[in-house]
């Protein structure tokens, strides 16, 4: 009878160490999945956002192609001294009978809403919501820029969006899709021409523009301290 005892507390020591190696296994596997959710968020984050990278070089690559289709003369990724002071960076410009393009890019996909007046615009993608300068008012001042240079010569504000997006109210005549580039440029390349001397108005342009890295690094400065 003396045994008894003993060998329940050997029993409930057992079952304790049990017990014990059991939470642990359980409290490691849970550790485990929140670690593989966590890389697999940060993995598709990466990977969207290389993917919106890449997808925004194309849409840049097929604007350069369909203006460079309608006219010889195409710049890109420049930069002029600004309107106002500093530097500004221009998308592209390009140089027709009607005057002078001068193009800024968005690529986003979803749903964008904003309006002409409006200070910032808003992207909704998923359950993604990010807020952007509207590129409106964003290309006013790079157009003035190279109105600044060519006084005499037409500059016209145009902003382009590639990518899966749509718009939650009518756009000024001015915003467009790239689906619709071709026929927007058709619109200066076949009306009444209003460039004096073709040469002379863009050997000035690309004068003006700065492309050296030196020119970069100041704007990106800017851009730090803006």
């Amino acid at each position: 009878m003396s045994a008894w005892p003993s060998f329940a507390a050997e029993s409930d020591l057992e079952s304790a160490v049990i017990t014990g190696v059991t939470n642990l296994g359980v409290g490691v596997f849970l550790i485990s999945i929140a670690v593989a959710l966590l890389l697999t968020l940060l993995f598709r984050a990466s990977a969207t956002h290389v993917a919106r990278m890449v997808t925004a070089r194309l849409g840049k690559r097929r604007i350069r192609k369909i203006l460079t289709e309608k006219s010889a003369n195409v710049l890109d990724d420049f930069i002029l001294p600004g309107a106002y002071g500093g530097l500004t960076h221009i998308d592209h410009a390009v140089l027709t009978s009607g005057g002078i393009l001068c193009i800024q890019t968005k690529h986003y996909n979803g749903i964008v809403f904003g309006n002409a007046d409006e200070p910032q615009w808003t992207n909704v993608d998923g359950i993604h919501k990010r807020k952007f300068l509207n590129p409106l008012i964003q290309n006013e001042g790079r157009s003035r820029a190279l109105e600044k240079i060519m006084p005499d010569v037409p500059v016209a504000n145009l902003v382009v969006f590639t990518g899966s997006v749509q718009f939650a109210s009518p756009l000024a005549k001015n915003v467009i899709h790239i689906r619709d580039l071709k026929n927007y440029i058709a619109r200066f390349v076949f009306g009444p021409c209003k460039i004096d001397d073709w040469d002379a108005v863009w050997l000035s342009v690309r004068a003006a523009a700065l492309t050296d890295e030196e020119s970069r690094k100041d704007f990106r400065a800017q851009l730090s301290f803006s």
